[in-house]
C-alpha cells in the first residue's frame, strides 16, 4: 500500500556554478568556430539563392506558384538567420574576449566587506 520513500539524490555538479572567468584562448576559439561557420552558411545561402533564381517556376496553377514561392522564401530566410546567428555568436565571443582581456590587465582591487 504505502510505497517507501527513497532519499532523492542531489545533482552537486548543477548546482555548482563556475565562478572563474572564460579563458581568452577558449573565447577566440570559439569565435573563430562560430564565424567559420557563418562563412559557410553564408555561401551556402548564396548558392541556394543563385539556384532558385536560375530555376523559375513554370506552372499555370496559381496555387502551385504561391506554395513554391513561399516554400523558397522558408529556405532562404532559415539559411539567412543561420548566417546572421553564427554571425553574432562570433562577434560576442570576440567581444567577451576583449572583455576578460581588459580585465585581467587591470590592475585587482581588495573588495572590502562593510
Amino acid at each position: 500500500m504505502n510505497e517507501p520513500k527513497t532519499p532523492e539524490k542531489s545533482n552537486s555538479s548543477a548546482s555548482e556554478t563556475n565562478s572563474n572567468p572564460p579563458s581568452i584562448f577558449r573565447c577566440i576559439i570559439g569565435s573563430v568556430v562560430a564565424a567559420t561557420m557563418a562563412i559557410a552558411c553564408y555561401f551556402l545561402t548564396s548558392s541556394i539563392a543563385q539556384y532558385f533564381a536560375n530555376r523559375p517556376i513554370h506552372s499555370p496553377n496559381y496555387l502551385v506558384v504561391n506554395i513554391t514561392s513561399a516554400v523558397r522564401t522558408l529556405i532562404i530566410g532559415m539559411s539567412t538567420l543561420a548566417t546572421g546567428v553564427f554571425s553574432l555568436i562570433s562577434l560576442g565571443l570576440l567581444a567577451l574576449a576583449i572583455q576578460v582581456t581588459i580585465q585581467q590587465l587591470k590592475p585587482q582591487t581588495p573588495s572590502t566587506k562593510n
